[in-house]
């Protein structure tokens, strides 16, 4: 009889929590599918519980037994509780059943050196001093998975992978999606070629495992991929090792990730196939920001469509990387708005849609290197198509720029974000026209209303303030390295001049940052309005690494310093 009632009492408490989020829509298609690290009552009661200042603390704690015990235990716990556990008692029960996670080793790459090449052409003492702390800082964001994980990999939410990574630093220790493409061009310049083929080969495990390279290395992003740079990994490697025999293993992997986008992202614009981020599905709020993201749905959404329409597009951009940012915003046909106005599904990106025209090219490319003529024309056909698409929705010859395209109001996006200029880097863009591009591209850069050359720190990723911060003034190493290498592929003496102009400025706000930081920190942002500044705003306080800012300003110092000077 006792027996029976504790069954009722598990029963009822179990009803309790699944009528409190109900609307959470769990998806067959979602590989994120762990009762604690991804969706169902354990997440959900834990993560409302506000244990700690940063949801992502919880979800990256690591089991202490298996996952269906660790389920059982909290079903017991809810009975003896019943319906409202206190936040202690809450507290307790993950104290007794999860630790923290040290699934990684510190780790030396075995190709680490002190000095590469590339310092000694460094025409400024200071900046060589700078170069040669950045290389120490490979040794410090440098990590390898204890081979516990691999043995037991149900325990944690990382995604177990052979090869050593080189995380971006702060909260972030797991490695990820499109920062590593900087992470490799900085790696690149440093020697470190076999710590490069390890990282490629890992995300090929990873897309073998799951068919598409998820946002980061915690089974928790298996909702959400990130802006698809795989391919541009791939290329920087052969291109600066001439490792042609790597093009063979690569890919059939490249053409995985082409094809997961083709199957999942495409949507019809204006009788065009273009792409756009985030999937049509989610499994609710993001396990990382579980208690943020519920909140909000509860606090300004009334009806489960509602909520669920935000959760797809708050995950939608994320998965764009530049989350969060007014970018993403429409309300009533502009970008002004608050964080729960987010409408990613409903804008055409002008980056995405380049970068992957840039990989149909290039996997045609390959094709071409390997003598797979049969398969060049396919590749080259999708490459052709998209480029057409591109010019004909995202481009506008009023501003003279590309543009995102609002899906709801059937119009561009007027407003300024660093990947406007995306195509440029990507060369998206009728290159046998560089002059009149050029022309308009830089008239574009000056307008009254952009004028982007006014901030002494940086490019602001847009220029509306809102708190995120992917918007002003915080200033991102990627976007920088973006539109001043595309700059220079106009083969325009004024554009060559600008972007020349703004690689210095790069490299000197951040090395007033570092050296205020007695010679310790790179962060992840840094401020457009103050040269030297380093940023904030967003769901967590700036972070100090940083991988891809630190790959950024490698590749710079290594190309650029031979003719760059400090303070001048």
């Amino acid at each position: 009889m006792m027996f029976s009632i504790h069954k009722l009492l598990i029963a009822t408490a179990l009803l309790a929590i699944s009528l409190v989020h109900a609307y959470v829509v769990n998806s067959d298609d979602s590989l994120c599918k762990s009762e604690i690290y991804c969706n169902g009552d354990v997440l959900h009661t834990i993560q409302m519980a506000k244990l700690y200042n940063d949801s992502k603390t919880f979800v990256d704690k690591k089991l202490k037994q298996s996952p269906q015990e660790t389920v059982e235990r909290f079903h017991e716990f809810m009975a003896e509780h019943g319906d409202n556990p206190s936040r202690d008692d809450i507290n307790q029960f993950v104290n007794t059943n999860f630790e923290e996670g040290n699934e990684l080793h510190n780790w030396v790459p075995d190709d680490w050196i002190e000095s590469p090449a590339y310092i000694s052409k460094i025409k400024d003492v200071t900046y060589r001093d700078f170069a040669k702390n950045l290389t120490k800082i490979w040794k410090i964001l440098g990590k390898i998975m204890k081979d516990e994980v691999a043995n037991n990999p149900e325990l944690y939410s990382i995604i177990y992978v052979k090869h050593g990574i080189i995380v971006p630093g702060g909260r972030f220790l797991e490695f990820y999606y499109w920062d590593t493409y900087w992470i490799i061009r900085g790696l690149l310049q440093s020697q470190m070629y076999e710590t490069v083929r390890g990282m490629l080969r890992n995300f090929f495990s990873i897309i073998d495992r799951y068919g598409f390279i998820p946002n980061g290395g915690r089974i928790y992003y298996l909702t959400r991929t990130h802006p698809p740079m795989l391919t541009s990994m791939v290329k920087s490697y052969i291109d600066f090792t001439n490792d042609k025999e790597f093009i063979a293993e690569a890919l059939p992997r490249l053409e995985a990730e082409f094809d997961y986008f083709q199957q999942n992202r495409l949507q019809n614009v204006n009788g065009y196939e273009m792409y756009t981020y985030g999937a049509p599905i989610t499994n609710g709020p993001r396990p990382e920001s579980y208690y943020e993201d519920y909140d909000m749905a509860q606090r300004y959404f009334k009806t489960d469509k509602e909520k669920f329409k935000f959760y797809v597009n708050i995950v939608a951009a994320a998965e764009s990387g530049m989350d969060f940012s007014s970018r993403w915003f429409i309300n009533n046909g502009s970008n002004n708005g608050k964080l729960f106005e987010v409408q990613t599904r409903s804008i055409v990106p002008v980056d995405l849609n380049a970068m992957i025209y840039f990989n149909a090219k290039t996997i045609a490319e390959f094709h071409n290197t390997l003598g797979n003529t049969n398969i060049v024309e396919k590749y080259r056909y999708k490459a052709q198509k998209l480029f057409e698409a591109v010019q004909a929705v995202l481009w506008n010859d009023e501003y003279g720029v590309w543009l995102d395209y609002d899906l709801i109001n059937k119009t561009p996006r007027p407003y300024f974000a660093a990947t406007n200029l995306s195509p440029l880097v990507f060369e998206c863009y009728n290159t046998t026209d560089k002059p009149s591009i050029a022309r308009k591209v830089l008239a574009y850069i000056n307008r009254n209303e952009t004028n982007i050359d006014r901030y002494p720190g940086g490019i602001p990723n847009t220029l509306l303030g809102t708190g995120e911060q992917w918007d002003y003034p915080n200033a991102w190493a990627p976007m920088q390295h973006w539109i001043s290498e595309g700059l220079r592929t106009l083969d325009d003496q004024t554009a060559t001049d600008l972007a020349n102009k703004w690689t210095k400025r790069w490299i000197l706000s951040n090395f007033i940052a570092f050296k205020e930081s007695n010679y310790t920190a790179m962060y992840e942002k840094y401020l457009a309005d103050t040269l030297g500044g380093h940023g904030g705003g967003g769901e967590y306080e700036v972070q100090v690494g940083f991988g891809w800012t630190n790959g950024v300003i490698i590749e710079y110092l290594a190309k650029y310093g031979h003719n760059i000077t400090a303070f001048s």
